[in-house]
């Protein structure tokens, strides 16, 4: 077994908070952050990779802040 260190980007959308995989399309929600969103998407990723290989050039993406200017309504 191999130990992949992956990135997720957590919203809280609603009652629940959405965490996504940044490297591969795969998402999950919970009610709270680790304990469900988090728990849900490792679980999900585990599954998703039963099927498909793991990317060979797996980097850590790069996050940046993203400032815009909008015109108030």
């Amino acid at each position: 077994m191999t130990n992949f260190q992956l990135t997720a980007a957590i919203t809280h959308e609603g009652d629940w908070y959405v965490a996504r995989c940044l490297q591969v399309e795969v998402t999950s929600q919970g009610e709270t952050v680790e304990e469900e969103a988090l728990a849900n998407l490792r679980e999900a990723l585990e599954l998703y990779f039963e099927d498909e290989p793991l990317p060979a050039d797996m980097e850590a993406p790069i996050i940046a802040p993203v400032s815009i200017s909008v015109r108030a309504a």
